[in-house]
């Protein structure tokens, strides 16, 4: 079950495509019996997010946060800010649905338990994050 939540509307995101997109991502992760929960809001949200379980008082693009043991085997929750999956998208070029997607693929591979704080951990989240966007056709804009 992908449980989607869109509470900003000054930003169009396309969400059956979005619904779309988890679906393969969940099945190329290996975690098709999961469920996801995906909540789209702005910078302030985030930020607020962001400073009361990160200690970090600023907006942020993704924040991932695991789920827990129950009846329903659920992932986790990816809070992304569209403001920031705006400004982001503009500066690669692509769209805000591409770069939703983008931040979504970053989310989950949190949530499957990879990190980026060494150059080892980046290096396989990176491997993990490119596998799973060529499983819904985007195209990686970093380099590793």
């Amino acid at each position: 079950m992908i449980y989607l939540s869109n509470s900003l509307r000054k930003h169009r995101v396309n969400e059956s495509a979005l619904r779309r997109g988890t679906r393969a991502l969940l099945a190329a992760a290996g975690a098709t019996d999961a469920s996801l929960s995906i909540a789209l809001v702005g910078d302030r949200a985030i930020r607020r997010l962001n400073r009361l379980h990160r200690g970090r008082d600023r907006a942020t693009d993704v924040l991932s946060f695991a789920g827990s043991p129950g009846p329903e085997r659920l992932l986790g929750d990816v809070v992304i800010s569209l403001d920031r999956a705006a400004h982001q998208a503009a500066g690669y070029g692509a769209t805000l649905d591409a770069e939703v997607l983008r931040l979504l693929i970053h989310g989950i591979a949190h949530l499957l338990g990879h990190a980026h704080q060494t150059r080892q951990e980046r290096a396989r989240m990176v491997r993990v994050e490119r596998k799973l966007a060529r499983a819904v056709g985007l195209r990686w804009p970093y380099r590793s």
